[in-house]
This record gives structure tokens, sequence and C-alpha cells, in this order.
């Protein structure tokens, strides 16, 4: 069964999950994270209010800015993280052209959308999320603790960031 971006069951969702939660910590922005659903119709991570930044009058330019950029860079990772552990892990298999291709245009899209980013500037952010994510994925070292992961995240279906840290805790992650 060739990849796709598309989730092809629980397993495949649960591999998913791994990565993104193996991604952020590999970021250490778990704080930005609140929990974790296995089940959820819509989206199946829910951001703390750390990743959600109110600006003010107080607040500069350059910390939005900032705050924004680094929400992108996150949310870049978390999307290679899912795609990586699903494929490079689940699978065995390299990520495919086509899917790489489909993600730089997510990314484009979002650095367009959330941060007014050129196609070059997003195309900057992608390469440095994907070098960090290959020598994440592709040590095989880490397989056996993604694959622990995604087994907890199907038993357990919702781990809050407490949760989701003393497991990561528990596979030396």
């Amino acid at each position: 069964m060739p990849f796709q971006l598309a989730y092809s069951n629980e397993d495949d969702r649960a591999y998913g999950l791994a990565g993104m939660a193996i991604s952020m910590a590999s970021l250490d922005a778990l704080d930005r994270l609140a929990e974790i659903y296995l089940d959820a119709d819509g989206p199946m991570v829910s951001f703390s209010h750390d990743y959600y930044f109110s600006s003010s009058p107080s607040v500069s330019p350059k910390a939005v800015w900032h705050n924004l950029m680094s929400n992108f860079q996150l949310t870049t990772s978390l999307v290679l993280g899912n795609v990586m552990a699903r494929s490079v892990v689940r699978l065995g298999t390299e990520l495919p052209q086509d899917v790489l291709a489909a993600v730089r245009d997510i990314v484009r899209e979002e650095g367009r959308d959330t941060c007014s980013l050129e196609d070059e500037e997003a195309d900057a952010v992608f390469e440095k999320m994907m070098r960090h994510s290959l020598r994440l994925f592709h040590n095989p070292r880490l397989h056996p603790a993604v694959k622990q992961l995604a087994g907890v995240i199907s038993r357990r279906r919702r781990l809050s960031v407490i949760d989701l840290t003393e497991e990561l805790e528990l596979l030396r992650i």
C-alpha cells in the first residue's frame, strides 16, 4: 500500500501522533501542548495557552513576529514528524517525493497565511525542519520508542501533556 497523507487506519493515526509528540519533545516544546486525542474528529493535537499568543498594545511587534515564526516552525515540525513516523518507522520506507511535495505546499500556504512569508522563506523553514526530522526519524535507536509510544496512544486514546511527558520519560526520549 503506497503512503498517502490521509490516514489508512487507526495504527497509522497513532504513529502520526507519536511522531508529532516526539517532534515536539525534540524541540523542547511540550509546554505548548495540552493533549493528544486519537479519536478526535478534528485536530488530534490540542495546544496550550502558551501556543496561542494574544497580541496587545504592550507587546512589541518583534515579540509577536518571533512567536508567529516559532509556532510556524513548530507546526512544520509536527507535520513532518507525523509523516516521517508513519513512513520511515511504521512502514520502513522513505517518504515518497509526491508526499514530500504535498507537505512542502502545505507549509508554503501556512507560511503565507500565518506569517506573510514568501515561498522561499517558507522553504527555508521547511528545509531546516526537514533536516531535523530526517536526523530524528532515521535514527534506528528511536524506532522502538516510536513504536512503543504509538502503542500507548492506541491503548490510552487520550493523553494530557503530563501523561505524555511521563510516557516519553519512561521511553527515555
